[in-house]
């Protein structure tokens, strides 16, 4: 039988620890223990941890702020079980969450493994955009949404499980504070342990509740890209860069219209928009979360873009450090 170890590193999210301990009371399995790992919050998330305490196997630790990836080590180190289990603090995992994991981790071969995220149906319209710009083949490639987007998939650690053994041979997340995730799955990698999705397992992920805030964390991922490039150059892939060519590309196309009067290339992003719009609403069913798709869907390429290209800059160019370029990353 194959023990599984729940950790939830937080920070402040009381109202979302709530619903993701909620979604974990009602699980058909009930046979796990959850970790929670409070990371430094400005509030008292115990007494909603206290509330599972007759329908959990709960272990609540509080220590000082040190970012999500070193919180999850602490917790992964309290852990008495064989696969530990990381979700971020903002999901709401499926009641048979704990049944297909431990289905497919005794059919399955691998040493890790992941899941997609997807919106769930209570989530408000502005969610469920971001939600689709994350998980879009026409934005990310698909590559938080399915398998068969992806050749190797690189688990993320708003859903991922890991071997107990494995992920103390890699040393558990790295000092980054941003991007320590896809760094675990490569050192993972790199040390031959292999990598799996699983196709049951998704989570309801709420991301930003905002634009102005997707926009900020998508901006920190393309920071992070380039830092995880100069670690691990053997993953390296040209569409990393696809979306700073695509901010380039928007202001060129300006360029050629303002001041060579032709419209190719802003032709080129009018039947973009047209492609984003119609999928968003065949995915959707819905024309407003469509509409909205439009607007997040551009904040995420050129957000991320921006960071990506500053990033490659800053190191390749100015060859600065990456603790120096972006210090609140580490």
């Amino acid at each position: 039988m194959q023990s599984i170890s729940i950790i939830i590193a937080i920070y402040n999210r009381k109202d979302e620890l709530f619903e993701l301990l909620n979604s974990l009371s009602h699980q058909t399995d009930k046979d796990f223990e959850v970790i929670i790992v409070d990371d430094g919050s400005l509030i008292n998330l115990r007494p909603t941890a206290e509330l599972f305490n007759e329908s959990l196997k709960i272990e609540f630790f509080r220590k000082e702020n040190s970012g999500p990836g070193l919180s999850r080590n602490y917790g992964a180190r309290r852990a008495k079980n064989d696969w530990l289990v990381f979700v971020d603090s903002d999901v709401i995992v499926e009641i048979n969450y704990i049944q297909n994991i431990k289905k497919n981790i005794s059919e399955i071969p691998c040493d890790a493994f992941g899941g997609a995220d997807k919106a769930h149906k209570g989530f408000n319209l502005m969610q469920k955009a971001i939600s689709y710009s994350m998980t879009s083949v026409f934005t990310t490639g698909g590559i938080r949404g399915g398998k068969k987007s992806v050749t190797k998939f690189q688990p993320r650690s708003f859903n991922m499980g890991v071997r107990k053994s494995a992920f103390e041979k890699v040393g558990g997340f790295s000092e980054m504070r941003i991007g320590e995730d896809p760094d675990l799955s490569m050192r993972l990698w790199e040390n031959g342990f292999t990598t799996a999705f699983f196709d049951d397992i998704g989570v309801y992920h709420k991301r930003r509740v905002d634009f102005g805030k997707f926009s900020k964390q998508v901006y920190q991922f393309g920071c992070a890209r380039p830092i995880l490039n100069q670690r691990h150059p053997k993953y390296t892939k040209i569409s990393f860069a696809f979306p700073s060519l695509f901010l380039l590309g928007y202001f060129l196309g300006f360029i050629e219209y303002f001041f060579f009067q032709k419209g190719l290339i802003l032709g080129f992003y009018g039947l973009y928009t047209f492609i984003v719009f119609f999928h968003a609403l065949y995915k959707t069913r819905n024309i407003s979360i469509a509409a909205m798709a439009i607007i997040s869907t551009y904040i995420q390429m050129f957000s991320y873009g921006y960071g990506f290209l500053k990033s490659w800059i800053l190191l390749n160019v100015f060859r600065q450090k990456p603790e120096d370029a972006f210090p609140k990353h580490f």
